[in-house]
C-alpha cells in the first residue's frame, strides 16, 4: 500500500495505528531454494541468537534485542551477508515458542515499533516470545538512503509540472534513482518482499521454531502471503490483518488510497460537525468544500511551519491522511485543524505526517556484512527511501516515458474524480518508480493456491489504506486456506481498535481457535 514521501521530521505511527506504505529492485530466485534446501544455507540456519537488553533511552528494560545473519544474495549463499536487527519480549510463562511480528509500511523499523507499542502485544506473551525485527535495508538493518535526491524526489513530483513537462520529471527521477543506488549501496538491488520472506524462514529456524508464527499488519499481510508461497509447509499460525493487494499495479493502489481516503476524509468531517467546535462549522456539505478550499488556499500560499519551511496544501493532505487511518485520532485531528485555521499553527498537523528529514550521509556505496548500524546513524529518509524500494521491487510495471507521458492526462483526471481532495497527492506516487530496474513479477504471478495450515485474514470495512475487497481478492487467490474474518469498522487494520478483533486474533495464535470463515465482528465498540 503506497504513502507519501515527506521531508518533515516527526513521530512515525505502526501500521496498528496508522502508518502504511509505499516502493526498487529485482527479488531474484522465488521458490527455487524454498524450505532451505540449498547448498551453502544451512550456516544461517543453523544459527543461534543472543540476546541481551536493548541499549537506548527508549527501550523498555524488559525488551531483549538481538541479531540474525543472511546471506545479500540467496543465489549467492556463501557471498556477502547482512545482519537483521532483532527485538523480542520474552514468554511469561512456558513458551511454545515465537510469534513474529511484522507492523506494515514497507519500510518501518519493528525494532522500535515494539518498544513503543508493544503493550498492545503482551497478552500474546502468555504462549510466546513475541519478536519483530528490522527487514533488510530498513532502521539497524543495513539501512538505504537517497541522501539529498529525497527531496529532489518530492520536488520534483509535488506540483503540476508533471502534467506541464512530464519528460522533464521522469528525467529527474532517474537522476534521484542513480543517486539512491550510490548512496544505498549492495542492499538496494537486494531489496523486496521476496527476500524478506526468506529472511524470515531464517528467522524461524534461528529461533528454534519448526513453523512460522506471524501476525501481519498491512504491507505485512504481503509479506505473510509471499512467505506461505515460498514456505508453504513451514507456516503455522498466521493472521494478515488490513490486506494488502497481490495484483493491482501502483497506479491502481494509489487510485484505491484516494478513494478509501476520501471516504474516511467525509466520515471524519460528518463526526466533526455534530461538535459545536468543529473548525468547518455544523454542515458537512460545507465543511466539504472548506477542505478543498483550504488544501487550494495552502498551494497557492503556504504558511511558514514549525520548522521553518513552508507548509503547502499537499503537506496538509500528507498529514490529514496519516489522522484518518485510525478513529482515536479523530479528535486530535480535529484540535490541530483548528490550531492551523484559527492560529496559523501547523505544529499539531505537522504531527501526524509520517517520514523523515535527510541529513548528510557518511559516505557513498554502504558495506555490508560489517553488523548492525548504529541507531544514531540510521539515514533520516530511511522510511521515504525503504518504502520506494521495497514497492518498487514488488512491481514489474515500467512504462516507457512516451506511455507515461501519454498517460498522465488521462490518469489525473481519474485520480481527482476518486477524490478532490487526495487525487493530486496520490497520483505522484505512480512515478515514483521511474527511473529504477523492473521489480519482480513473482508475487503477481505465483502467489496463490498456497498449500498451507489455515491462515486468519482480517478485513475492515471502513479502512481508508487496505481496502475490504482486497481482503476477500487475496483470499480468494491464497485459495481454500484462507479464513476472512469481516471486521465492521472504522480505521486501518483490526487488532487495536477492536477488542472482538484482538480477542479472536489471540484465540486463533495462542489455542488455535479459528472463527468461522466469513464470521464478522460488529462495529459498535468492536462486539460480535
Amino acid at each position: 500500500m503506497l504513502v507519501k514521501l515527506s521531508t518533515r521530521p516527526t513521530v512515525r505511527h505502526c501500521a496498528v495505528t496508522g502508518a502504511l506504505g509505499l516502493a526498487l529492485l529485482g527479488a531474484g530466485l522465488p521458490a527455487a531454494t524454498a524450505e532451505g534446501t540449498a547448498p551453502g544455507l544451512s550456516r544461517f540456519y543453523d544459527q543461534k541468537i543472543r540476546w541481551s537488553a536493548c541499549e537506548g533511552m527508549e527501550m523498555p528494560k524488559d525488551l531483549q534485542c538481538g541479531k540474525v545473519t543472511v546471506p545479500l544474495d540467496y543465489g549467492r549463499p556463501r557471498g556477502e551477508t547482512l545482519d537483521l536487527a532483532l527485538a523480542r519480549y520474552r514468554a511469561t510463562g512456558d513458551s511454545r515458542g515465537s510469534v513474529l511480528l511484522n507492523f506494515g509500511g514497507p519500510g518501518g523499523s519493528g525494532v522500535s515499533e515494539l518498544a513503543a507499542g508493544g503493550k498492545d502485544f503482551m497478552h500474546l506473551t502468555n504462549g510466546y516470545d513475541v519478536v519483530t525485527f528490522d527487514p533488510r535495508g530498513v532502521g539497524r538493518s543495513s539501512p538505504v538512503t537517497c541522501g539529498p535526491a529525497t527531496g529532489r524526489i518530492i520536488e520534483a513530483t509535488d506540483g503540476d509540472e508533471e502534467i506541464d513537462d512530464p519528460r522533464a520529471v521522469l528525467r529527474k527521477l532517474r537522476e534521484a534513482a542513480a543517486e539512491c543506488a550510490k548512496h544505498s549501496g549492495p542492499v538496494l538491488p537486494r531489496m523486496g518482499t521476496v527476500n524478506a520472506a526468506r529472511d524470515m524462514d531464517v528467522m524461524r529456524a534461528a529461533l528454534g521454531d519448526d513453523r512460522l508464527n506471524y501476525l501481519g499488519f498491512s504491507y505485512g499481510t504481503r509479506l505473510g502471503a509471499v512467505y506461505a508461497a515460498q514456505f508453504p509447509h513451514k507456516v503455522g499460525r498466521v493472521v494478515l490483518d488490513g490486506v494488502d493487494t497481490l495484483t493491482e499495479p501502483l497506479a491502481e493502489q494509489g487510485l484505491a488510497g484516494a478513494r478509501g481516503q476520501q471516504t474516511a476524509l467525509d466520515n471524519f468531517l460528518d463526526w466533526c460537525v455534530e461538535d459545536i467546535v468543529c473548525p468547518f462549522g455544523q454542515d458537512a456539505r460545507e465543511a466539504r468544500r472548506q477542505v478543498v478550499r483550504l488544501v487550494g488556499s495552502l498551494d497557492a500560499d503556504p504558511v511558514p511551519s514549525a520548522f521553518g519551511e513552508d507548509f503547502s496544501g499537499q503537506d496538509l493532505v500528507g498529514a490529514v491522511g496519516q489522522a484518518l487511518y485510525s478513529r482515536e485520532l479523530w479528535p486530535s485531528l480535529e484540535r490541530a485543524l483548528a490550531q492551523l485555521l484559527e492560529d496559523g499553527d501547523t505544529r499539531g498537523m505537522e504531527g501526524f505526517v509520517s517520514g523523515g528529514v535527510t541529513f548528510p550521509v557518511r559516505g557513498e556505496g554502504r558495506e555490508t556484512g560489517g553488523g548492525l548500524t548504529d541507531e544514531e546513524d540510521v539515514p533520516m529518509d530511511n522510511l521515504p527511501a525503504a518504502l520506494m524500494a521495497v514497492n518498487c521491487a514488488d512491481d514489474p510495471d515500467r512504462p516507457s516515458a512516451e506511455q507515461v507521458a501519454r498517460s498522465l492526462g488521462r490518469l489525473r483526471e481519474r485520480y481527482e474524480d476518486a477524490s478532490p481532495v487526495f487525487g493530486r497527492y496520490r497520483l505522484t506516487q505512480v512515478l515514483m518508480c521511474y527511473g529504477r530496474p523492473k521489480g519482480t513479477d513473482y508475487i503477481r504471478d505465483d502467489v496463490k493456491n498456497v498449500d498451507t495450515a489455515k491462515m486468519l485474514l482480517v478485513g475492515t470495512r471502513g479502512d481508508p489504506a487496505t481496502p475490504y475487497r482486497w481482503t476477500v481478492e487475496t483470499a480468494e487467490r491464497l485459495g481454500p486456506s484462507a479464513v476472512v474474518l469481516d471486521n465492521k469498522g472504522e480505521g486501518h487494520t483490526g487488532y487495536a481498535s477492536s477488542g472482538c478483533v484482538h480477542r479472536k486474533v489471540d484465540d486463533f495464535l495462542l489455542y488455535g481457535s479459528l472463527p468461522p470463515d466469513g464470521s464478522s465482528c460488529g462495529a459498535e465498540n468492536g462486539e460480535d
